[in-house]
């Protein structure tokens, strides 16, 4: 995870919700996604 870019991040979280994709892989992304103060940039839901 450490080496996508941040914009490369946020489009595989938004995918992978597109997708419905294993929760706990799109947890892990969320994660990564608070981790690097992104969370303002895309709107995160549960």
């Amino acid at each position: 995870m450490k080496r996508l870019s941040d914009e490369l991040l946020l489009e595989s979280y938004k995918k992978a919700k597109e997708l419905n994709l294993d929760t706990d892989f799109i947890l892990l992304i969320k994660k990564e996604i608070y981790r690097r103060n992104l969370s303002n940039k895309i709107k995160i839901s549960g």
